[in-house]
């Protein structure tokens, strides 16, 4: 089964002198456990085409599968059940709340879910992410790459099917963009979780097994790296 299948998504936005068609007609499938670089220029349709996947956006057409599940047929209310069990999302923005720890913002998603809370599994993931000696700390105290890693512990713990990253590495610099998608692309491999990431830097889609590239709505290359 794959992690993620769309058929014929298309998504329309206006009318008249408006409209757009911001993804166009696009099938896709991506195999569990894979990591895949969406690319291509500003107003292609990447963000669009996430925002489909993870359910954050309703298709004007076609169907997407997520770990076997077609999400345009839930309500949103069940697709916001859905989401929080089955994805996780890594921002550009860093989206941590400055009131609480790096521990509590980690285990938030699982709270919200009534889930036990497994103290040794949180340090053992931040460990894998390098900010164990960062737990007890306000996100302000950390720097951009260590927020950075915080907000993916946060959306792995839950044990996501799926992570979806928009520009996740966008306020980075290149030294530390690299680091911290080394480690995420580590603890998705040992969490055996898919990856699906959109980005402009070309270093950072190098690293991924799979290059997606898309223009004018349309995938127009699907590559293994």
């Amino acid at each position: 089964m794959a992690a993620v299948k769309v058929i014929s998504l298309t998504k329309e936005y206006g009318d008249g002198e408006s409209y757009i068609k911001a993804v166009d007609n696009v099938s896709l499938t991506i195999g569990k456990e894979e990591f895949a670089a969406v690319v291509g220029a500003s107003g292609s349709g990447k963000t669009t085409l996430l925002n489909l996947i993870g359910g954050l956006e309703y298709p004007t057409h076609g169907v997407v599968y997520v770990d076997g599940v077609d999400i345009t047929q839930l309500s949103a209310e069940e697709q916001t059940c859905f989401r929080r069990q089955h994805i996780g999302f890594i921002f550009q923005k860093y989206n941590l709340i400055p009131a609480m720890n790096i521990f509590e913002n980690i285990v938030l998603p699982a709270k919200l879910m009534d889930r036990k809370i497994d103290k040794e599994e949180v340090f053992r993931l931040a460990e894998d992410l390098e900010i164990q000696d960062k737990l007890f700390q306000t996100p302000d105290t950390l720097s951009g790459g260590q927020q950075q890693r915080a907000a993916i512990a946060r959306a792995i713990f839950t044990r996501p099917a799926i992570l979806l990253g928009d520009e996740l590495t966008g306020n980075l610099d290149s030294k530390t963009r690299v680091s911290v998608m080394k480690l995420l692309k580590e603890t998705c491999r040992k969490y055996r979780q898919t990856l699906l990431i959109v980005t402009h830097d070309k270093t950072v889609a190098a690293m991924a097994d799979r290059i997606i590239c898309m223009k004018d709505g349309r995938i127009v290359e699907n590559e293994k790296v």
